[in-house]
Order: C-alpha cells, then structure tokens, then sequence
C-alpha cells in the first residue's frame, strides 16, 4: 500500500508541476507583451509627455505592479486557456480594467511625473489587447493543431516550441468524423463537448443546418454548411463517417426524410437527445436511434397548469406503481410536489427501481413510501389505508396480458375485479378525495377475459359514484410504446435475434401513445373529473401492427427479417374500439379527453354481479368463471363474432 501511496503522490507532483510550469510560462509571455507595449508608447513615442529616465522607470513599475498584481488576485493564471469561454476573457477584461483605475489613482497620489490620461489608457488597452491576442491563439492551435494539413502541422510545432504541449487533435486519426445536424444551442452544445473532450471517440466537422444565416458560416472553427450543400459528395470529402442528429424539437415528418436520406447513403445515424426510458433527471447523450423514435410519431403536448396544482400538498396511493404506466404516474406526480406518494405493488423490483430512481432525482425533496402487497388482500390494503390516509388514489394495478388472462380467468377476475372493489370500500372507509381507475380499449365490447374484467371494473367504479363519498373516475387508452408486454418490446427482440418478426394477423389494428402522454392524461382527468366520469383519451390515428413490424424492420437496419402470420391469440380482436366519434361523446376543455355517456348501475346490481363473480371463481375452475363473466358482463362477445365482419 506504502508503494502505492508513494506513486499516486509521484504522479500529484509531477502534474502540479507541469500545471505551475504552464502558468509560469504564461506570466512570462505577458511581461514580453508588456515590454513591448511599454517600450513603444514610454520609451519610443514620447509625444508631449517629456519624462525622464527615471520617470519612465516609475511609470514602468507603477503600471506592471498595477497590472500583474490585479491579475493574480483574479486568478487569471490560475485558469485552463486552452478550455476558456467567454466568462475567461471576461474575468482578464475587469482585471485590467481595474488595473486601469489603480494606476490612475497612484500616479496622482505618487509623487511621479504625470502623463496624459490618453497615454496611460492606450498603455493598458494595448496590453490587454496583446496578452487576450496571445491566450486567443493559444486556444486556436490548441484546437486545429494536428498531423493532417500543413496548417495544422504549423500550429502543432507552434505549440509544442512555446507550450511545450502536444495538440490535442494528435489523436484525430482515430476519431470518428461526425455531422452534426443542427447548428442550435443543442448541437453547439454537443460540438463543444466533443471538442473540449480528450477522450471523445468523435471529432466534429461540420454542422448541416437549414437557416440560410448560419450557412457558409463557423462556429468554433467548424463550418455550417446548408442542407443542400451536404451533398454525399462534400461529407465525403470531409470524412464524415457518422451523422448526429441535434435538434430536438424538428418535425417528426422532416426527421423521417433526412433519417430515409442519410441511411441510404450508408451513413449510421445517432441522436444526442434524452434517453427514451423515461426517467426523472435524465440528460442528453449521444445514443442510437431507439425504435420507438423511428415510427416518427409526432409527440403530444400535454400541459395543464390546473392539474400540477390540484395535486400539490396531496397524499397520494398509486397502486401498481412499479409498473409501467404506474412508475410514469409516479414520475409525473412527483413533479407536481405532493406531500407525500405511497408506491403499492405486489412486484417488488419495480416498485424499488421507481423508488431509486425518485430518491436520485429529488432526495429528501420527495416523500415517497413502498408498500409491498396484493390489492386482493384486504387486510394488508385496509392496514395502507389506515397508516397513509391517502386522499387521492389511483387504481393501475391490473393483470393486462391478454392471452395469459384467457387461461387465468379466475385469477382474472379475483386481481382486476375483486381488488378494484375493495379498494372502492377502502376508499369510502377512509374518506379518501377522489379515486381513479386507469381502464383501457379492450373493456369496449370486449372479446376477452381481460377486457371483461375491466369493463366491470369501470361498472363498479361508475356505481360507486352514485352512492358514495369519494369522486370518482375512470380513464379509458389504447396500448402505450414500449410498455411491459406489448408488441414493441417483442418485435425488438425478434428482430435482434435476426427473426422472424411474427404478427397475429396482418389486419390487425391498434391505437398507440406513449407512457408520458398517457400518464399525464390520465393525471389531467383526475382533476378536472367531477364524479362519475367514465373518460375517453384521443388516440389519434390507429396504426397496422403489419405496417409497425415492416417500419421496425426497415428502420433497424437488418436484412433479411422474414414477418410471419401466426393467427388470432385466444381472445384477441382485429381492431380495438376506442375510436373517438364526438357525436356520441361529451367534450372537456382539453381536446384529447372526451366523456363517454354511460348510466351507472346501482349499489345493489353491481354487488349481485360481484356474487355471482364470486360463486364462479369459489369454483377455481376457469370455464365457469369465464361463462359468469359472460352473464354479468352484457357487452363481452366472442372473438368470432366480431372477427368475422372485418375484411
């Protein structure tokens, strides 16, 4: 250990060394300015002012104390030229401007010869001027000094004879030469850190950009060229091996022809953007284009003043919430500062990565608190309820795959109806503000066993409304990108296990948004609900899972994916039915959330529908809770009936 102390305090020594052998150097390059300014305007150019030998002498040390002793006290030797930005010159410009006032004030104090204010300005500025000059070049050849060209060469040797420091573009040969598609506050950012970092495998050459006045033009030595001078041709001359793309906010409609243009010129594209898993603190880094990118779908914006206060300074129970719409709720409340949010999963790794994730992001800012358990399990809900008093809950917990629920009936109904009916007791019990089911597509006219559980979970939540307490509400989406089990995921498998991509049927359709979007929607309607709304989000366009598997495949890059039909999963529809038709909706402030018209059941008719549910799953045979769901659910058909009408 002794050894390696020894070493470790070897190599401190010899950096504070070189560091001080630097700042040294550079002290020594500004008093050979200053003399030389000094000798011209004092000693050369003597002008009206008829000084002396000694009175030059006088001037001399008044001005180089003046000057040196301000510039020490601002640290400028104390500050790495070759990274400095503005703020550096900045610094060196108020010391010197201090110097200015000093030196005036001592040589009406001193009893020195006076000179002509004139003279005694032109002496600092010209200084100034001289040693900003020699840090300006001194960064410049640090920059564009390398083996390449000849001016390169010429301003490596330079730095090497008056530093004594190798450029840092020495290393250029190995660097992979990038286009930076956008010349804004994004991609400047992204091209200083490339520069400023040693250790950066990418070098930048250049900048592509639409704006005319930045065309032709550069910024920290690269140049900006237009999107029509970024021919193949001229990226070829530069070496450009790989293209960045730097503007965040660009048309998704424009990104996918640039994306088409450059990838078939056989160019690998990369974004410098924030990472599409969508967590609390993130920041830009260069990353691949993730998939769900490429589907260049425009985003949403989603943003309401109204609910970032409805749910401040509340409690709030999120059950599920390690999932993935649950941890998003969880990301998007903690934003809105809440008092405190209680994660409820029986999954524990989810609810603890939520967990971490928060702590890293806001610390001791957020109260947040885990509690481990089923919905289903009343004694340890009730045990929740009675220790955090929440005021607002929000129902995601939920079995949602629908296949596996096809063969799991009973389990089915005990998780998604059974659990959401006692968690509507609780919330009656303990005087919670408001509850919020989170729904989804298949509840309408649903084919499967899962779709009727939670048709009959907004049924309870919509009958609850009528003769309790608590405002009620339930928020009805279709599938949301890169969610835990849904078909995005598994096509980015297959695809990177080199295929077959497989599709259930080429003329399935469904309806996407992201867990953001829907997250955030889902919160706004919790707001602005009244009681009893059963609410309907616009989802937009549908899209044909056919066309998604043939984009994924194209947009990846790989060849030779085969797509395979493997037919209808048990319970599966062509098309989900949340097509938003206003003439049968009731529209809300926001143009994207919409209120279904739908009359509540009573207390009495949703608890007799609750014991036959119950009889059924006594049973533990699937068949006969399927058959009860059927009778108690009047909208759950089979798949073959509604199948058989598509085309």
């Amino acid at each position: 250990m002794s050894r390696l102390n020894k070493t470790y305090v070897d190599v401190k020594c010899i950096k504070k060394k070189s560091t001080s052998k630097i700042r040294w150097m550079l002290v020594g390059y500004d008093l050979i300015v200053y003399v030389v300014v000094a000798a011209i305007l004092l000693v050369l150019c003597g002008g009206m002012d008829k000084l002396s030998a000694i009175g030059k002498i006088q001037h001399v040390c008044i001005s180089i104390l003046c000057i040196f002793i301000t510039r020490f006290i601002g640290k400028i030797y104390g500050q790495v030229w070759r990274y400095g930005g503005i703020q550096c010159y900045i610094r060196l410009l108020f010391t010197d401007f201090l110097a200015l006032v000093v030196y005036l004030c001592l040589e009406l104090m001193l009893p020195v010869p006076q000179i002509a204010f004139a003279k005694i300005l032109l002496l600092v500025s010209l200084n100034l001027l001289g040693a900003l000059a020699l840090r300006m070049m001194y960064r410049y050849a640090y920059k564009c000094g390398n083996g390449e060209t000849t001016k390169g060469k010429i301003l490596s040797s330079l730095l090497i004879g008056f530093a004594g420091i190798e450029a840092r573009n020495k290393k250029e040969i190995q660097k992979i030469k990038v286009a930076i598609i956008g010349a804004g506050r994004v991609g400047v950012c992204l091209a200083e850190e490339l520069l400023n970092n040693d250790e950066s495998a990418y070098i930048p050459k250049c900048f592509i950009d639409i704006s005319e006045e930045k065309a032709g033009r550069e910024i920290h030595g690269i140049p900006v060229c237009s999107e029509d001078e970024a021919t193949f041709h001229k990226l070829e001359e530069l070496g450009i091996q790989e293209i960045i793309f730097a503007i965040p906010s660009m048309d998704a409609d424009k990104k996918k022809i640039l994306y088409d243009y450059y990838k078939n010129g056989g160019y690998k594209l990369k974004v410098y953007d924030y990472p599409t898993i969508y967590t609390v603190g993130g920041k830009r880094h260069l990353r691949e284009f993730d998939i769900e990118e490429l589907l260049f779908r425009k985003p949403l914006v989603v943003s309401d003043e109204r609910t970032n206060v409805y749910y401040k300074d509340k409690v709030v129970l999120i059950t599920g919430g390690g999932g993935s719409i649950g941890s998003e709720l969880c990301r998007q409340l903690a934003k809105m500062c809440p008092k405190e949010i209680i994660i409820l999963d029986i999954y524990e790794n989810g609810a603890y990565d939520v967990q971490q994730e928060l702590k890293i992001a806001y610390g001791n800012r957020l109260d947040l608190q885990i509690e481990i358990c089923s919905i289903t399990n009343r004694k340890a809900i009730e045990r929740v309820f009675e220790k955090y008093h929440p005021q607002i809950v929000i129902n995601a917990a939920a079995h949602k795959h629908v296949p596996l629920m096809e063969n799991n009936c009973v389990e089915a109904i005990y998780n998604n109806v059974f659990g959401t009916q006692n968690l509507v007791e609780f919330c009656e019990k303990y005087s919670v503000e408001r509850f919020m089911m989170v729904s989804t597509d298949k509840a309408v006219n649903p084919t499967n066993v899962m779709g009727a559980t939670k048709r009959m979970c907004e049924m309870i939540v919509q009958s609850a409304s009528t003769y309790g307490n608590v405002k009620y509400s339930s928020t009805r989406f279709g599938n949301v990108l890169g969610s835990a089990g849904s078909v995005i995921p598994l096509f980015k498998r297959q695809i990177a296990s080199g295929g077959p991509v497989t599709v259930t049927d080429k003329r399935i359709i469904r309806y996407f948004m992201t867990i953001p979007e829907a997250s955030q929607l889902v919160l706004q309607c919790g707001a602005i609900a009244n009681n009893g709304e059963l609410f309907v989000l616009d989802m937009g366009q549908p899209v044909k899972i056919m066309d998604l598997a043939e984009n994924m495949i194209r947009l990846s890059g790989v060849q030779g994916i085969e797509i395979v039909e493997t037919g209808l999963r048990p319970g599966e529809k062509l098309y989900e039915e949340l097509l938003v038709k206003t003439e049968e909706l009731d529209k809300t402030d926001n143009s994207m959330i919409f209120i279904e018209r739908d009359t509540a059941l009573s207390k009495e008719e949703i608890y007799q529908k609750i014991q036959v549910l119950r009889d059924a799953c006594d049973t533990g045979d699937d068949s006969i809770a399927r058959e009860a769901l059927r009778r108690v659910v009047l909208t759950f058909k089979r798949p073959e009936e509604v199948n058989k009408d598509i085309a």
